[in-house]
């Protein structure tokens, strides 16, 4: 008899940083090998799905800025 998923996708953190921390996790345990067969997929669906949370927030804040900068993407430079 194959095996039902019973639990739901667990929702996204609640900001970035979160993000970044969960996905760092599930990368040093992929890249460890410590994850069953049966597991990697969901986990690649997690990581992938943390990885498009994190490129909406940064495109989000990005908007601002240039909002803020009046239409214009400044270049970073440190110690400006």
């Amino acid at each position: 008899m194959p095996k039902t998923p019973t639990s739901t996708t667990p929702a996204l953190p609640a900001s970035y940083e979160a993000a970044v921390q969960e996905l760092e996790a599930l990368v040093a345990r992929l890249d460890a090998g410590q994850l069953p067969l049966d597991e990697l997929l969901g986990q690649y669906q997690r990581g992938a799905a943390l990885l498009a949370f994190c490129r909406e927030r940064l495109d989000a804040v990005e908007q601002q800025i240039q909002v803020m900068d009046g239409g214009e993407l400044k270049n970073w430079t440190a110690g400006a």
